[in-house]
C-alpha cells in the first residue's frame, strides 16, 4: 500500500511537469516546462490547494534516487571527452563550481528554512 501512496504523490508532481511542459509549448516561452511546473507547485502550496502531506514521501523518495540521476550525465562527459580539450575543459570547471555553489547555497536555504519553520525567526533575521 505505500508504494501505491508514494507512487500516486509521484504521480501529482509528474502532473505539474507536465502541465508545465504544455504551458511551455503552447505559449513558446524560452522558461523550461519544469520550472513553470514547479512555479504552479509553489502556487499549489502557499495557497494551500495542496496540501505538503499529499506529496512529501514521493518527493522524499525522488530525492533518495537524485544521486542515480547524475549517473548518465557523467557517463556522457566520459563518453565526450574529446569535446572538453582546449576551450572546452572550462566547461568542466564551470560545471563543477556551479554544482558546488548550488549544493552549498541550496543546503544553506533548506536550513534556515528549516530554522524559522521550527523556531520561528524575528522579522529582523536576514539571510
Amino acid at each position: 500500500m505505500r508504494v501505491v501512496h508514494i507512487l500516486l504523490q509521484v504521480g501529482i508532481l509528474y502532473g505539474f511537469y507536465l502541465v508545465g511542459s504544455w504551458i511551455q509549448k503552447s505559449f513558446e516561452l524560452i522558461v523550461p516546462g519544469s520550472i513553470i511546473g514547479m512555479v504552479l507547485l509553489l502556487i499549489a502550496l502557499a495557497i494551500k490547494a495542496i496540501s505538503p502531506k499529499w506529496i512529501e514521501q514521493g518527493s522524499m523518495q525522488l530525492l533518495l534516487l537524485m544521486p542515480m540521476l547524475f549517473l548518465p550525465v557523467t557517463v556522457g562527459i566520459m563518453e565526450y571527452w574529446h569535446m572538453f580539450h582546449g576551450s572546452g575543459f572550462w566547461l568542466l570547471i564551470i560545471a563543477f563550481v556551479s554544482t558546488i555553489l548550488v549544493f552549498i547555497i541550496s543546503g544553506w536555504i533548506t536550513q534556515w528554512l528549516i530554522a524559522w519553520k521550527t523556531k520561528g525567526i524575528d522579522k529582523h533575521d536576514h539571510l
